[in-house]
């Protein structure tokens, strides 16, 4: 394997006309430059200087691998110095996948302290739920991802077991009725009190924990209506076709007009986290990201 450090010395060489003067231009010893010119010949397995007279002069080899040393040597410079930004936050990239609640709370306020810390740093963002925001990262479609798990849920502890887990916040889910509806005003209520109602669910995780917690209070809810848009769940809340629950920060992030929130007992929470491989966790841009994350999740708690 030809290394750099020996093309560096070759180039001096070739350059200078002696090992003496290569050494002195290198700031080394003549037996050192020497034996590095010995260690690359053997790695190009032919001659790559003669002597004639006082001077070292190149072989065909060696005057080609002269000509391609200074391309390669620009290139590894560039490269180190690429590395070095991004070792710095002066350079670098984060592809960034969240779920849509995030996507409008958690995620700008962090995104806009990046830009203004690092403004190097370039940062993708893609919306998608989990599982499917969590085989992006695994599959190396993103960097860092943005994810909920339910408590209590089946596997919930073994689901993110390869991965850096990064608590954010805990979201803790609301109930939404029509503003007219009979337990519009009410403090607390329990969820068999909405037993008869039919339901809006959200996303296929979010339905199946829905599906869930019903079932635990004593019955299987009628969901007439399903979708991901938690504008659309609002809008059909509202216009006094459903009832629903959904996170507290997914109400943050839409107008809820014609509808009354209501606290469900009992207690119904979601972990939001993010997420990231153990490697990518060490990358500074990655690093940095996790770390505003984590400041904008306790910004929206203070």
């Amino acid at each position: 394997m030809i290394e750099a450090r020996h093309l560096r010395v070759l180039r001096a060489v070739a350059g200078t006309g002696s090992f003496s003067a290569a050494a002195r231009e290198l700031g080394c010893t003549q037996p050192a430059v020497s034996q590095q010119m010995k260690a690359l010949e053997q790695s190009a397995g032919t001659p790559l200087l003669i002597r004639a007279g006082r001077e070292m002069r190149l072989t065909e080899a060696g005057e080609a691998l002269v000509r391609h040393a200074a391309g390669i040597l620009a290139g590894l410079t560039a490269a180190e110095e690429e590395v070095a930004a991004i070792a710095g936050l002066r350079a670098g990239r984060v592809r960034l996948v969240s779920f849509p609640s995030g996507s409008s709370t958690l995620v700008p306020t962090a995104l806009a302290a990046m830009r203004a810390e690092h403004p190097g740093t370039r940062i993708s963002l893609v919306e998608a739920e989990p599982p499917r925001s969590v085989e992006m990262l695994r599959e190396g479609d993103c960097d860092l991802a943005l994810a909920f798990r339910y408590g209590g849920s089946a596997g919930s502890a073994a689901e993110w077991e390869d991965l850096v887990v990064r608590p954010l916040l805990t979201d803790r889910l609301v109930g939404l009725v029509p503003r007219g509806h009979r337990l519009a005003g009410a403090d607390r209520v329990g969820m068999a009190e909405l037993a008869g109602e039919p339901w809006i669910a959200g996303c296929p995780r979010c339905r199946r924990h829905l599906v869930e917690v019903c079932e635990d209070a004593g019955f299987t809810p009628r969901i007439d209506f399903a979708t991901d848009d938690y504008p659309a769940v609002v809008g059909l809340v509202g216009a006094g076709l459903g009832v629903a629950v959904l996170p507290e920060l997914a109400v943050e992030s839409v107008r809820a007009k014609g509808v009354s929130t209501v606290v469900v007992e009992p207690a119904v929470e979601r972990e939001v986290v993010a997420l990231t491989l153990p490697d990518l966790a060490r990358v500074p841009a990655v690093a940095a990201t996790l770390v505003e994350l984590e400041r904008a999740a306790a910004s929206m708690g203070a």
